[in-house]
């Protein structure tokens, strides 16, 4: 096999687990069953394995069972809570509120509903990339059915000051939903203690597998009405119609599972794992951080470099590093981030700027090796 390169970015998708494989590998020969098939042992077997993922994933959020929908994954739960909410709550008001350097999986939703009628407030960062809560409070009015804040950036690894944001909300009588893709299993979540009404996640950036996620819908204090956006054969509570995937539900619960169970040692490696890089890198000069210096997830770094190239930095490391420019989900459009242009970036720097993302089989030998080819690469560009 040809040499391939260290990969650092677990931001755009993460290997699966062996052990999450291993747990998944059953439920597509032998324990194939329809969990919807409730009247033979093989769709018994499926409804029990499900219904114990569930258990799973809502005791990671210290939410109930039945607040859990399956879907396909981050971009459809973002999409059911965003306009489920709009279409259910149309008697209320017609106007959302979000923030600029959301995911595009809810800009281009908020987007959507523009089209139809709906009034957005996008809500600028400041430049350590954190919402404002007093101007997020005040931009809520009577009409505002729903405040959707990201739990964590996918970019800079910001980390959002959800309790303080979902107090504001409560208090309101707004709904509030996160998107919350990079932070499950990463970060503690407590949707009672948050007073979050809608929360997205997804298996693929927590070692799982890809092609599976789950929107949480509180069910009580109060009530969240959606309007469902897939209809056929009413699984889920009718608010997601479609066929479970049972293999990929029990493989997101055991990622989910392991990624709890070693949260605060992998957060503090991870942590000095970033930091060295990152000390490694400022020797270079010329180099911006990118987001709030602490409130960030463990294994985010990203920056943006004075005097060079950013297509031309990205193609001299490619053969020693996997890293992007951005959010995987942008990086075909030729275009600055949003997220950084956010923060206040001219575009040249916004263009010249990494994103690595660290992982859970990352070395501090392969740390080392990243860092000294980055700034071999960049003082070689600097010359040129």
């Amino acid at each position: 096999m040809p040499h391939r390169p260290i990969y650092l970015d677990h931001h755009a998708t993460t290997p699966v687990d062996e052990r999450v494989l291993d747990t998944m590998l059953p439920f597509f020969r032998e324990q194939f069953g329809n969990p919807s098939s409730t009247v033979h042992a093989y769709g018994w077997e499926a409804e029990a394995a499900v219904k114990q993922a569930r258990e799973t994933l809502a005791a990671t959020i210290h939410a109930e069972p039945e607040e859990i929908l399956f879907t396909s994954g981050a971009t459809e739960a973002n999409n059911l809570a965003i306009k489920g909410v709009a279409e259910a709550y149309l008697a209320k008001g017609r106007h959302l509120l979000t923030v600029a350097t959301e995911h595009s999986a809810v800009l281009d939703p908020c987007e959507y509903l523009e089209k139809l009628g709906f009034e957005v407030t996008r809500l600028p960062v400041q430049p350590d990339g954190l919402v404002d809560v007093v101007q997020l409070e005040k931009a809520i009015r009577p009409d505002t059915i729903l405040v959707s804040v990201m739990a964590a950036n996918n970019e800079i690894g910001v980390i959002q000051p959800l309790e303080a944001i979902g107090d504001i909300c409560h208090q309101k009588g707004t709904l509030f939903h996160t998107d919350a893709a990079q932070a499950i299993a990463k970060l503690p979540l407590d949707v009672q203690a948050m007073n979050i009404d809608l929360l997205s996640m997804t298996a693929h950036k927590v070692y799982g597998p890809k092609g599976i996620g789950a929107l949480y819908v509180r069910r009580r204090n109060p009530r969240v009405q959606l309007a469902a956006q897939l209809h056929g054969g009413g699984q889920e509570r009718g608010l997601r119609s479609g066929t479970l995937y049972v293999p990929q539900i029990v493989g997101f619960a055991k990622a989910v599972e392991l990624g709890l169970a070693k949260m605060a040692a992998d957060t503090k490696r991870l942590e000095q794992l970033r930091d060295r890089l990152w000390h490694i890198l400022q020797s270079a000069g010329g180099m911006h951080l990118n987001g709030h210096p602490t409130q960030r997830l463990a294994n985010n770094l990203n920056i943006s470099i004075e005097g060079v190239d950013g297509q031309a930095l990205l193609l001299s490391i490619q053969s020693v590093v996997a890293v992007s420019s951005g959010s995987a989900c942008s990086s075909t459009k030729i275009a600055p981030s949003h997220v950084l242009k956010a923060l206040g970036h001219s575009d040249a720097l916004a263009y010249a700027s990494l994103r690595f993302g660290l992982g859970r089989f990352t070395t501090a030998e392969e740390i080392e090796q990243v860092g000294e080819t980055v700034k071999g690469a960049i003082a070689a560009l600097r010359s040129a």
